[in-house]
């Protein structure tokens, strides 16, 4: 039996579920997932290992322009994935069909390349089952996808299906990482992201995407080498997010804290002892040093 092995990457507009079908098939938590769109602002590989093959996902972030660096950083990222890619899996929402953001990624990105396209309809969840039929045949005169795949990433409907069918269009080759890695992530952009998903589950709509967490250090305790002291700064643009964050008496701040720290203690197998401090930082999507800091290393 031939082995395969290769790169796949996740494409669609924010908050189609890209995330969170790659934290499914991964079966660990590896890329922010939020309610919120544009969450996702940096290619993250994940790897599945199969008996039979080896499938490298690059989580593009959903495509959507901009004019800062962080937006330009954001698109960036998402068309390298699509350039490093043997296989794009575009995905779109079942509830929603065929939005116009849908249709300009095929005409902007998907149409650029000459590459096989899955086409995975998510959230079939949310619909009846005779209506999948109808938006396949709409999708067939939208674009040649090579399959259609109706899945549900949080329901796990069907990913068994994708992932076999990923497999029939990767090229044959050894594995390309070893077993045990599932992501090439530091642990403190990972460690951040955490955070950072906290940060909007806890503060719903009063706090903008103007959200940053950099992990500044990672020790191990002095005296128990199973405990970690992370230190971690939350950045905001303006004075009245750092108070929406804090809180009154600081319970905004100890919520997101507890709730990242359970969350990484979880992960990482260990006891972590975490210290979260917020910090005002005007245009910091426009610092390129500190962008840099934050993983944003597409920009050029």
């Amino acid at each position: 039996m031939s082995f395969k092995a290769g790169f796949v990457a996740l494409v669609g507009r924010p908050n189609v579920g890209k995330s969170t079908l790659l934290n499914n098939i991964l079966g660990t938590k590896l890329s922010i997932v939020s309610p919120k769109p544009q969450t996702t602002r940096m290619r993250i590989l994940g790897v599945k290992h199969l008996p039979d093959a080896q499938i490298i996902f690059l989580d593009a972030p959903g495509v959507q322009k901009g004019g800062d660096l962080l937006s330009k950083s954001v698109l960036e990222s998402a068309v390298a994935s699509m350039e490093d890619a043997d296989v794009i899996v575009m995905i779109i929402e079942a509830d929603k069909g065929w939005t116009k953001e849908d249709k300009e990624i095929v005409e902007n990105y998907i149409k650029k390349y000459n590459k096989p396209v899955i086409l995975a309809i998510n959230k079939i969840d949310k619909i009846q089952r005779d209506l999948v039929l109808p938006l396949i045949e709409e999708s067939t005169k939208i674009y040649d996808f090579k399959e259609y795949v109706p899945i549900s990433a949080i329901k796990n409907i069907n990913i068994d299906e994708l992932l076999n069918t990923i497999k029939k269009y990767l090229p044959e080759s050894p594995p390309l990482y070893p077993e045990d890695m599932i992501t090439d992530l530091p642990l403190k952009l990972w460690i951040a992201e955490i955070i950072r998903e906290k940060v909007f589950f806890n503060t719903k709509q009063e706090v903008p995407y103007s959200v940053a967490v950099e992990v500044e250090s990672i020790k191990e305790g002095e005296k128990n080498k199973n405990l970690l002291i992370i230190d971690a700064v939350i950045y905001v643009e303006r004075d009245n997010h750092k108070g929406i964050i804090i809180g009154k008496k600081g319970q905004m701040l100890k919520k997101i804290g507890s709730q990242a720290r359970e969350e990484l203690e979880f992960l990482l197998g260990k006891k972590v002892h975490l210290n979260l401090y917020v910090k005002v930082k005007e245009n910091w999507k426009e610092d390129l040093p500190l962008l840099r800091s934050l993983g944003y290393n597409q920009i050029s």
